[in-house]
């Protein structure tokens, strides 16, 4: 099924984080529901269109706190992970907005051996349907994606060019919430 990319996430709170556990696998198979939890939050979760209107149709009682404009997160994808996480974008977003990073690159898949002494807190993974999992490394700052690109990808163009395309400077100009 072909998801529509929508650029809106909505940051929501719920009374209780088991409703979407219990709401979550019982819709319709066509419904991608996702929320992640906020970094630096307790009770703050993030989370797409599609995944809001699920919450409406099941009257999932939710507070809605913000939208963001996804479209001011950069992806920057392998030939691989562009081909099957395209009708995931909303996802992969609110997957980066979770760790309040301005961006993400995908820098491996399943078993490949990728370095990480940076840290390991500074990767996340999202697994496709077609059964691969991506790993991506997440930024913070647009700084700290320049300097990453510029040492991992010393000649890709295309890493370079997104890295000093970022909207965001830094993570701290997406809302906020304490």
């Amino acid at each position: 099924m072909k998801r529509r990319v929508s650029n809106r996430l909505f940051y929501v709170t719920v009374e209780d984080e088991s409703l979407l556990a219990e709401t979550f696998p019982r819709l319709d198979e066509d419904s991608y529901a996702i929320a992640y939890k906020v970094s630096g939050t307790e009770d703050v979760f993030i989370t797409t269109r599609e995944t809001k209107e699920a919450m409406d149709r099941t009257d999932v009682p939710y507070n809605l706190l913000a939208e963001e404009d996804g479209s001011r997160i950069g992806l920057h994808h392998t030939a691989l992970s562009a081909e099957e996480l395209a009708d995931y974008e909303d996802a992969l977003t609110a997957l980066a907005l979770a760790y309040r990073a301005v961006g993400m690159i995908c820098v491996g898949v399943n078993g490949d051996n990728v370095d990480l002494s940076d840290g390991a807190k500074k990767y996340t993974y999202f697994t496709a349907p077609a059964g691969h999992t991506f790993l991506w490394r997440l930024f913070p700052t647009r700084d700290e994606a320049l300097v990453f690109v510029a040492v991992r990808f010393p000649n890709d163009p295309a890493a370079q060019e997104w890295a000093e395309t970022l909207t965001l400077e830094d993570g701290a100009e997406l809302k906020g919430f304490h």
